[in-house]
């Protein structure tokens, strides 16, 4: 069997699509844009089957990527930072295959093309020098339908490994849920009580204030009984975040300079898994004046207080390798010194947590949460003692989490990369000959 290789350029058309996303008019007409789902659009510019592919990254500024490519048939209409390849003829080429192929070898074809450093594009010009296996039509189509096979296996199991990703989450949610409601270690008698640590939290603070390292607090409101959610031992005590804080204050508003590296400028963003890249982090201008107000220490903990990923938390455990400002979009908290501050960071990824911080939050299309909110928010608190046997438990218990999360992510790759070996060993049979 001879398959013959040919450039897109030979086979297809490839026509940049013709409408500005945000101009389109909604309409009775597929709008192809670089999301999965369709838009709509009141006129049509394409007619068949057609590959779509997106000419800029995914991922934005200075990033090479491709999060997808996509297959339309029909009238329909694309967006202007993408472009359609049709197939001239497809009893020579067929549109479904393309996709396919084109989707298999997306980082080799395409990702690999992408031109520029900063605002990095997919020129039409490079996807028309792509060389594609054409089998016959026969084949084309048995490919296509192996693929949509192999690819319904796959999503089967693909949906039992999210299903597994989804019980090892309650599992932690469960661990820490028992460790906030006094269930997760056992109590000791000699512990001296949350009451005492209340009192040691209260002394350290107004020797703060009148040393003037912090400013007074503006009073709390009293706990009510229809705000306590659950029992917790007899020595513990309910208290709000801000009578265990020193401080909870907003972030330092300055722009991020990756050019600088005197001073860095933490945001969001760099926050990653509960963890920084302290080297990516970019600097900023900034005063004397500026550092003594925002400078990070460990213990200190930042809370997003803004959109997506609001109330996603982040310990300093160590000393950032500089000196390092938070920015504005992210709210700090600082312990009492009395305090396990891993205890406190346990809290704020605990479901009794969240609950109270979406309640909090208020703005529909961008959520929002502010220092005076968090100030309030309701806490368990255990004997010292007993927080730091907690924090040993969970440390364990956490780590289990994370080797059945790795368990099971690497099932699912191996899945992905099972289906794509399969596929492209459906697309280079031992008996076929490239000319």
């Amino acid at each position: 069997m001879i398959w013959k290789t040919k450039t897109l350029g030979d086979l297809c058309h490839i026509e940049k699509g013709k409408i500005g996303i945000q101009k389109a008019t909604p309409g009775e007409f597929p709008l192809v844009v670089t999301a999965e789902e369709r838009l709509s659009h009141n006129e049509f510019h394409f007619e068949g089957n057609a590959v779509i592919i997106p000419l800029v990254s995914s991922t934005g500024h200075g990033h090479k990527s491709l999060k997808r490519i996509h297959f339309q048939s029909g009238k329909f209409a694309v967006g202007n930072i993408l472009c359609a390849v049709i197939p001239k003829d497809e009893n020579v080429l067929r549109a479904d295959y393309l996709f396919r192929f084109l989707d298999l070898n997306r980082e080799k074809e395409l990702v690999s093309r992408m031109k520029g450093m900063a605002n990095v594009t997919l020129p039409m010009k490079e996807i028309a020098k792509v060389e594609i296996p054409i089998p016959p039509i026969e084949a084309q189509i048995d490919f296509v339908q192996q693929h949509s096979v192999l690819e319904e296996k796959s999503n089967d199991l693909g949906e039992e490994i999210e299903h597994q990703l989804e019980m090892v989450k309650k599992l932690r949610h469960a661990f820490l849920r028992e460790a906030m409601q006094g269930r997760l270690v056992p109590q000791d008698i000699n512990d001296e009580t949350a009451s005492v640590l209340l009192e040691k939290i209260k002394a350290e603070k107004e020797r703060l204030i009148k040393e003037k390292k912090i400013k007074k607090q503006k009073h709390l409101p009293p706990i009510t009984e229809e705000e306590i959610p659950f029992e917790i031992p007899e020595n513990w005590r309910w208290c709000r975040l801000g009578v265990i804080s020193n401080n909870i204050h907003y972030g330092f508003n300055a722009s991020a300079n990756p050019i600088l590296q005197e001073v860095r400028l933490l945001r969001i963003t760099d926050i990653q898994d509960n963890s920084v890249n302290w080297e990516s982090v970019p600097g900023c201008n900034y005063k004397e004046k500026d550092i003594l107000s925002y400078k990070l220490g460990i213990n200190d903990i930042v809370i997003a207080r803004t959109g997506g990923t609001i109330g996603k938390s982040f310990l300093v455990n160590e000393e950032p390798p500089n000196t390092t400002l938070f920015a504005s979009y992210l709210i700090r908290i600082i312990p009492s010194k009395s305090l396990n501050a891993s205890f406190l960071k346990y809290f704020l990824e605990s479901p009794f947590y969240w609950e109270q911080l979406y309640e909090a939050a208020w703005g529909a299309g961008q959520p929002n949460v502010n220092a005076t909110k968090l100030n309030a928010l309701l806490l368990s608190l255990p004997p010292l003692s007993e927080q730091q046997r907690i924090v040993v438990k969970l440390d364990e218990l956490m780590a289990y989490c994370d080797e059945l999360e790795a368990s099971i992510k690497e099932s699912q790759q191996q899945n992905e990369l099972l289906l794509q070996q399969v596929l492209r060993e459906a697309l280079e049979p031992e008996s076929a000959i490239l000319s």
